[in-house]
């Protein structure tokens, strides 16, 4: 017998209720990055005093990346716990974590009132929010595409990354709003906790939706059958090719969701010197457009094939990321417009199957875990990082144009990763040695 034929089959009213359940917990993961990323700047000043403003930014982003590199830590944990004990126990855990934790940030003394302690809990509570959003992304991940099911996962899988930007969106309306209404005093003084404050009333509407989900069918048809995996972690790395290819294709997805999202608002004000309106106009703008071209990008690679479409796309974004910070000395905001919305067209273009080519190439098992290892790697390295990293070459060159060695970088270690990609990777994922006759998935996949 095979898995297929076990395989409990969700209603409509099931599927949209899972789809509900987990995209409006998913908002939290991205409402926080998003206000962290805008607020920066203020973030920045509260916790790291120094005569440079530069340095202050420097710091900020610095924890803003430590964050990511606990991310792996937290898919290690929590990874392996969707794949033993269920999708949505792990989904209703991590919520908790992150709206929790970035209350609790909005409510943290300042260097001000205790020194150098203040720093020091700035750390560790985006490190808490790092570890709960690590086990995240490849649970809800498995649990929306096992909903989904063959010939829709692109399409159903492109909505998480469209709550992750309107989770970025929000964030970025909340922080930029209030900066542009409030001031840089206010905002300096007290404004600047409002946005983190206000994750702890959403958190608790997005867990009451959490907790009446059911798991998903086929994980509930695996536990029927007594055969979900006992070690998931060491059990995964039987897929060390679909690892690593997941890695680099997630390369460039990181690199450039941070550059359009995070990084671009405080490039744009701080460097630019564009002024905070045009600033909120132009990101809620690239949001958008991004957000919008995700379904199709979706719906497209589930009829026509995940592979050329991203291959495709992942060249132009290398072309794209040259002329961005290229077009920047002397830009005006009439001319950077241009740079700005290609590349987050083509940011939305590539994220649309991205979850789907993952969870392709793992299988039910293991996928969650997977998941949390492959992808939380080179977000921590290239995507956390990047703002980090492109304010840092920056300050070392002091030439604005120069963080595109890093960002065309990252669209070349996917282009590599597209192009070695084969059918047989996918099929590949359907057994392991030790359960290949009982487990053989027949699920329809488009490569």
């Amino acid at each position: 017998m095979t898995l297929s034929s076990e395989v409990i089959s969700p209603t409509t009213l099931h599927r949209r209720r899972a789809f509900v359940g987990a995209t409006t917990g998913h908002l939290i993961e991205w409402y926080d990055y998003g206000i962290y990323g805008f607020l920066a700047v203020y973030i920045g000043q509260a916790f790291f005093v120094s005569d440079d403003p530069m340095t202050s930014l420097l710091s900020s982003f610095a924890v803003f990346a430590l964050s990511f590199f606990i991310r792996p830590l937290g898919g290690l944990f929590f990874g392996p716990m969707a794949d033993k004990l269920g999708r949505r126990k792990t989904l209703v855990t991590v919520l908790i974590l992150m709206a929790g934790s970035t209350f609790l940030l909005g409510a943290l003394p300042t260097y001000d009132a205790i020194g150098v302690a203040a720093p020091i809990l700035l750390v560790l509570v985006r490190c808490l929010q790092g570890f709960s959003a690590g086990g995240e992304i490849g649970t809800i991940t498995a649990f929306i595409s096992e909903y989904a099911g063959p010939g829709r996962r692109g399409f159903s899988t492109s909505w998480l990354m469209v709550t992750a930007v309107l989770g970025l969106v929000l964030g970025g309306l909340v922080a930029n709003g209030m900066s542009f209404l409030a001031g840089p005093e206010v905002m300096q003084d007290w404004g600047w906790r409002i946005p983190f404050l206000l994750a702890g009333p959403i958190g608790l509407i997005s867990l009451y939706i959490r907790l009446k989900l059911e798991d998903s069918p086929e994980f509930r048809s695996l536990q029927a059958v007594g055969k979900t995996s006992k070690n998931p972690l060491r059990e995964v790395f039987y897929w060390k090719r679909s690892l690593a290819l997941i890695f680099f294709i997630i390369t460039l997805h990181s690199s450039i969701f941070y550059l359009v999202l995070v990084y671009a608002s405080t490039f744009m004000s701080t460097l630019l010197k564009f002024n905070t309106g045009t600033v909120l106009l132009y990101v809620f703008l690239a949001s958008l457009l991004s957000a919008v071209v995700m379904p199709f990008g979706g719906m497209f690679t589930d009829k026509f094939g995940r592979k050329p479409f991203l291959l495709t796309i992942a060249i132009l974004s290398a072309a794209a990321l040259f002329w961005f910070f290229q077009a920047a000395p002397g830009a005006t905001s009439s001319s950077f417009i241009w740079p700005l919305i290609t590349t987050a067209i083509l940011f939305g273009l590539y994220a649309s199957s991205t979850y789907a080519t993952m969870s392709e190439l793992l299988p039910t098992r293991v996928r969650s875990t997977g998941i949390a290892l492959a992808y939380n790697v080179p977000v921590a390295v290239f995507g956390g990082s990047a703002p980090m990293i492109a304010t840092w070459l920056i300050a070392r060159t002091g030439d604005i144009t120069s963080p595109w060695y890093f960002f065309v970088g990252t669209a070349v270690a996917s282009i590599i990763a597209l192009l070695v990609l084969r059918p047989s990777d996918f099929t590949a994922r359907q057994s392991t040695p030790s359960v290949a006759e009982k487990l053989a998935e027949t699920e329809e996949v488009r490569v």
